[in-house]
């Protein structure tokens, strides 16, 4: 039963059971909620969605999920099993996985780098991330520190 005001509803066509099933097996504080004939819903690290079967719509990436990651090994855990089926890494960090709903997968510090002061070390980081497709903590650190790559 769903529990808070607001919940993503995710239009699938024919395959929201086999979506969620998906992003819980990626997500380790995840759980099956309810599931119906035409729904799933399912919560994923504290958050509710519902996965809903309909008419086939396709996703863009105007809507993404935004994982924050501690360490290099959780986006490239991340990066991988999002990927994974014939998902596609993006510019920036972001994922578009195999039903095309994107996830932005970043580091826990970019929020603190990019409200920085110094306009050149946040010129810096923009830059580097801009060149990267799945994100290396050590070289964004390195560019705002201005470290070179």
């Amino acid at each position: 039963m769903l529990t808070k005001k607001i919940t993503p509803c995710l239009l699938f066509s024919g395959q929201a059971k086999e979506a969620a099933e998906y992003y819980v097996s990626i997500f380790k504080k995840s759980k099956i909620t309810h599931s119906t004939a035409w729904t799933t819903s399912f919560n994923i690290e504290g958050q509710d969605f519902v996965a809903l079967d309909g008419p086939k719509t396709p996703f863009t990436w105007a809507v993404s999920f935004y994982i924050t990651c501690k360490t290099q090994k959780e986006i490239d855990y991340y990066s991988a099993k999002l990927r994974a089926g014939g998902g596609e890494q993006q510019p920036c960090g972001w994922v578009k996985d195999k039903f095309g709903l994107s996830w932005q997968i970043t580091p826990e510090m970019m929020p603190k780098l990019l409200a920085a002061k110094d306009k050149e070390k946040v010129g810096r980081l923009m830059e580097a991330m801009m060149e990267m497709k799945k994100l290396d903590i050590a070289k964004l650190k390195r560019a705002f520190a201005g470290k070179g790559k």
